[in-house]
């Protein structure tokens, strides 16, 4: 059984965003993925930044996670790329199905 969730990653610029989604729905590890332009304050190396960013908010099967975040680090531009994973917990059961039919199974 499927396990959906959504994952989330920062990437420095829109055609970044837009390179990660591509590969990640032409991988199949993906059914949908939202871009929003962010603003992003945080510590890195010891200094605060605060940066424009875009966020991408991706609609997965997380078991699909470990090939998802592999194929995300292939093409970011960060040393250490935000890539995390917030499991759904209730969802509109079509829309549910509809990922699960979007994404592959990957071993």
């Amino acid at each position: 059984m499927a396990t959906y969730g959504v994952v989330l990653i920062t990437a420095s610029s829109q055609s970044e965003a837009e390179t990660i989604a591509h590969r990640l729905l032409q991988g199949k590890l993906a059914a949908c993925v939202t871009i929003l332009p962010v603003q992003s304050i945080y510590i890195w190396q010891d200094s605060l930044h605060n940066d424009p960013e875009w966020q991408l908010i991706v609609k997965t099967d997380l078991d699909q996670f470990d090939a998802l975040a592999a194929t995300v680090k292939t093409v970011h531009s960060y040393d250490v790329p935000e890539i995390i994973a917030l499991p759904v917990v209730a969802g509109f059961q079509p829309y549910l199905d509809w990922i699960g039919a979007q994404v592959s199974q990957h071993d």
